[in-house]
């Protein structure tokens, strides 16, 4: 029987081994196709391929488990559970495959796309530029189809010319930008604050106006730490909680 194939990624030392597998596992298997194999690979297979011990591996697979996506069958191996429910708490631990999952998942509408003249709020970030290519996009909950967040992405043109929409339906601008493009991203930073909807974004996520909603802002910069991409994001207040793990070092 065919198993389904996870993506790949560079692990970094000073983040719990675990998190970031069942990070990077959750990311590829709410990116999937509809017609990609539900059965996962053996724990052995998937520690080999992510190289960690099949320890950690087992405890990855737990956190996944314990979410709702996946089902293990007792001498029969361990399957993606197709109907499980992709609104789950984010938790940020410092990985930018956390930033993938949290974004994955989820029904995706293009609303338009184009260049505009760089928004005086993000001059800061492109101050050599005058315009930037903007994608809005809306997202849904794939098993009510409720809307959960719609998302504006400012990027640079020359990375806009290399980005295929189709690719932003199937995943987070995050992983195309990483994965697709081919740039490499050092960090992102992100501010969460609460706010009030405005009529735009009321309308979108089908809520009253001036309902409670979480607005989330992500700058993503590359290992010369020039701004790539902003991303603003309005979430659902009553679909969206946010946890942040700071370890000591």
């Amino acid at each position: 029987m065919t198993s389904f194939a996870p993506d790949s990624i560079v692990l970094n030392r000073k983040l719990p081994l675990w998190y970031q597998v069942s990070q990077s596992l959750r990311a590829s298997i709410l990116g999937r196709s509809p017609q990609d194999p539900l059965r996962l690979p053996t724990e052995e297979q998937l520690a080999g391929h992510y190289g960690v011990s099949v320890l950690t591996m087992r405890q990855a697979l737990k956190e996944l488990e314990d979410e709702g996506l996946i089902t293990r069958r007792r001498r029969r191996g361990t399957f993606i559970e197709p109907s499980a429910r992709r609104g789950a708490p984010v938790r940020l631990l410092g990985s930018v495959d956390a930033i993938v999952a949290q974004q994955s998942g989820m029904t995706t509408e293009l609303l338009g796309h184009g260049t505009v003249p760089v928004p005086a709020e993000l001059a800061e970030y492109f101050p050599e530029l005058t315009e930037v290519a903007t994608y809005h996009r809306l997202r849904c909950d794939e098993k009510t189809g409720e809307p959960t967040n719609h998302a504006r992405n400012y990027v640079r043109p020359e990375l806009a010319e290399r980005i295929d929409r189709e690719d932003l339906a199937r995943w987070p601008m995050t992983k195309v930008l990483r994965d697709v493009v081919g740039v490499d991203i050092s960090r992102i930073t992100d501010t969460v604050e609460a706010r009030l909807a405005d009529p735009e974004t009321a309308r979108l996520l089908q809520v009253p106006l001036l309902s409670p909603i979480l607005h989330y802002t992500g700058i993503t910069y590359d290992t010369a730490g020039r701004p790539l991409d902003v991303a603003v994001i309005h979430y659902r207040g009553d679909r969206f909680s946010f946890t942040v793990t700071l370890e000591a070092t």
